[in-house]
């Protein structure tokens, strides 16, 4: 038997650090969040997604009473930028959530679904995309999307 470790590196910046592209993002993901339609959870997540055509594309988390047919707003803003641009490939992607006592102070961490799109997606384009977790407290960045997710199962285990 051996020990293997998985190592993964991302920086975290307070708001006024970041870029101005990452804070166009943070704060289209923040103003989605707002629109969400959560009446079961009162949690709400928004997305903004940066494709390579300069175009941001949002989407929020979509709630239903029947649990499992809710859609995280990751996949939300993924699927309905593929959809519209299916061209373009995508250069970042933020996440902000928020709930009954306002912006969550640690960054919101994505599913496990949403962490396989990611896969697929940067397979798909065979590019990486920047990740953005936001917090009030810092903001994790990424290089790519794919590091939240080691010994993730892809086309290549097909």
């Amino acid at each position: 038997m051996k020990d293997i470790s998985v190592t993964i590196y991302t920086k975290c910046y307070e708001y006024n650090e970041l870029n101005n592209i990452h804070k166009q993002l943070v704060d289209k993901a923040k103003q989605t969040a707002k629109l969400a339609y959560s009446p079961y959870s009162k949690f709400n997540v928004g997305a903004a997604v940066l494709l390579d055509n300069n175009i941001i594309v949002v989407g929020n988390n979509q709630e239903n009473a029947a649990y499992s047919l809710v859609l995280c707003a990751e996949r939300v803003a993924l699927f309905s930028a593929n959809s519209h641009y299916p061209n373009n490939k995508p250069i970042a992607l933020a996440i902000a959530a928020f709930n009954e006592d306002g912006f969550l102070k640690t960054p919101i961490s994505p599913c496990g679904a949403c962490r396989q799109v990611f896969v697929e997606v940067e397979q798909r384009y065979n590019q990486p995309f920047e990740l953005l977790l936001y917090g009030e407290q810092g903001t994790y960045v990424f290089n790519k999307a794919t590091d939240i997710l080691p010994f993730s199962f892809s086309q290549i285990d097909l």
